[in-house]
């Protein structure tokens, strides 16, 4: 028994340093975005707090503008995964059509390949539609998600079919018993999915880097990254600011609905 409480507390105090690790960076951007360059890597206690390193961020780079672009790509982007996830894991999950386990397989291949792989062949392709330089080409290779579809056809099959039943003797059709049963019993799936989309999108550089060539197009990733360049000089606190900034509007959800968060990857098997 004592061995077992002291492996227990050996995980514990593994389990707070590497999050003490991680929340570190966090913390220093914290202070360093609320302070005057000269005290950033003081960590005086006492000294003046300021907001002129928000509004220098905000003055030195269009950071509502990148933000702007950002909602719109995540949103639009996040709607369009949902629309086309659920209506391709509901035909895979009850429908048999001739291929129907081979077009699984090619959709169960794309969660093994990254997205890094594609970029000189989606990038070729936007060219040749135009689509180089917006936001409609930053979103358009992710909307069919491999991830999306499996997840929600993993949930669907779990779905008693007596209620599908059920609802063909009330007199409903396909789209109105994949709205009517399947999609509230796969709520937590979705909004898990949503989380995972959301965050993923957000956060997203590298094709967005390559795609993206003015301001009316660049998320906050890669403005951000462009404002913190070396060859613009580095202000700690300014950068700082600028990061908080782009980082606010995920870290404040988390903040305010962390339960239901937790609850729904619980809920959806996402580990």
């Amino acid at each position: 028994m004592r061995i077992d409480k002291f492996y227990s507390y050996i995980e514990n105090f593994g389990a707070w340093i590497l999050a003490i690790l991680w929340v570190s960076p966090l913390l220093y951007a914290f202070w360093a975005a609320f302070h005057p360059a000269e005290y950033a890597t003081s960590f005086e206690l006492f000294v003046p707090l300021t907001l002129d390193n928000f509004k220098q961020a905000l003055e030195q780079a269009p950071l509502l503008r990148y933000s702007l672009n950002t909602f719109i790509l995540v949103s639009v982007l996040l709607l369009a995964q949902m629309i086309v996830s659920v209506l391709a894991a509901y035909a895979f999950a009850r429908f048999e059509f001739f291929g129907h386990k081979v077009i699984f397989a090619f959709v169960l291949v794309q969660l093994m390949i990254t997205p890094e792989i594609l970029i000189i062949e989606n990038y070729a392709t936007l060219s040749e539609l135009g689509l180089v330089d917006t936001i409609t080409g930053i979103g358009l290779p992710y909307i069919a998600s491999a991830f999306g579809i499996f997840l929600l056809r993993q949930t669907f099959k779990t779905t008693p079919i007596e209620l599908e039943d059920a609802a063909r003797l009330e007199g409903c059709g396909v789209m109105c018993t994949l709205w009517r049963v399947y999609i509230p019993l796969a709520k937590p799936t979705l909004l898990a999915y949503g989380l995972v989309s959301v965050s993923y999108h957000w956060n997203n550089f590298l094709w967005p880097l390559v795609v993206s060539n003015s301001v009316e197009t660049r998320p906050l990733t890669v403005g951000l990254a462009i404002f913190g360049a070396p060859e613009s000089g580095v202000d700690w606190s300014v950068i700082s600011a600028a990061t908080l900034f782009s980082v606010a509007p995920l870290l404040i959800a988390f903040l305010l609905f962390q339960r239901q968060f937790v609850q729904s990857f619980m809920h959806a098997g996402i580990k």
